[in-house]
């Protein structure tokens, strides 16, 4: 921890280096308690907002295109090194996750050798879906990747990989329609493990840190801030997130109150043992913004 601390004190600056940082944003539903209250505080303002898909806000805060952000689990992991994690914020599950699933033709232990569609280029859900199906079904199906459509999966497929706004549909909509079973990743994690699973987390670049670190505690206090005001106002987040999607006001506030946006100790106790079992070196976690 003492770089940091050594960081910050050399990187001398007044309030004319503040800079706006640049932040990503996860376009799925499961982020909108992250930043619904950002522009009920009037925060948004303070912050240069990128929204876009997992993978690629991932892609854009490890090449340095943003300074702040959420990376998936697995993309974390492998650039440690370069990133710092924010205390108490991500998105995970524990238990029910409902938005990543394996959306089945077959109970799962008869999926060797069949063909299983990959309906996300999210790692970690993949790499998640992938060793629950080895290692618990002990199945090695065909995979391959696809658009996330359900029914043209299953023109192919035996099963397939869904998560988001999407993973959502399938399962509330369109599998039990077409009489399909559904499996949901976060729950299969939990019975397998016991413990929590953590699909991304809010990171810093060190660089950033280093230059702005009184900038990244703003941001962090921010996001804190923003979740708690969402989760205590969750009726309300519903109610106006229902007017433009798929999904009914009841339906969002289960959905936003079964996902897990914490990430205390045993949360990181489900990092450390899917990088274990993905095969990540056993001083594998995260490290965290110190406090100030």
């Amino acid at each position: 921890m003492d770089d940091f601390d050594t960081a910050a004190a050399t990187a001398a600056r007044d309030d004319s280096d503040r800079v706006r940082p640049r932040v990503g944003h996860i376009q799925f539903l499961n982020c909108v308690p992250l930043y619904w209250g950002l522009a009920r505080t009037g925060t948004l303002l303070d912050v240069e907002l990128t929204k876009d898909t997992p993978e690629k806000l991932s892609a854009q805060l490890v090449e340095g295109s943003l300074d702040i952000g959420p990376i998936t689990l697995m993309e974390y992991l492998k650039h440690a090194d370069q990133l710092v994690a924010l205390p108490d914020i991500a998105v995970g599950c524990d238990g029910p996750v409902m938005s990543c699933v394996i959306v089945s033709q077959l109970p799962l232990d008869r999926l060797d050798g069949q063909r299983v569609a990959l309906g996300s280029t999210s790692r970690t859900s993949v790499r998640l879906a992938e060793l629950l199906l080895t290692e618990r079904h002990q199945v090695t199906p065909d995979y391959y990747r696809c658009p996330p459509d359900l029914a043209l999966m299953m023109q192919e497929a035996q099963a397939g990989v869904l998560i988001g706004d999407a993973a959502l549909r399938a399962s509330l909509h369109d599998a039990p329609r077409l009489g399909l079973e559904v499996h949901d990743l976060g729950q299969m994690w939990k019975d397998w493990t016991g413990l929590p699973f953590v699909f991304a987390v809010w990171a810093v670049r060190r660089d950033y840190l280093a230059k702005h670190p009184e900038t990244v505690h703003d941001v962090h206090r921010a996001f804190l801030a923003s979740r708690d005001l969402s989760l205590e106002e969750v009726d309300k987040v519903a109610e106006q997130s229902a007017r433009w999607e798929a999904f009914d006001q009841d339906l969002l506030r289960r959905y936003y109150t079964t996902l897990d946006f914490s990430l205390g100790e045993r949360h990181q106790q489900g990092i450390g043992e899917f990088a274990r079992r993905v095969g990540f070196p056993a001083t594998s976690g995260i490290t965290l913004l110190p406090p100030r």
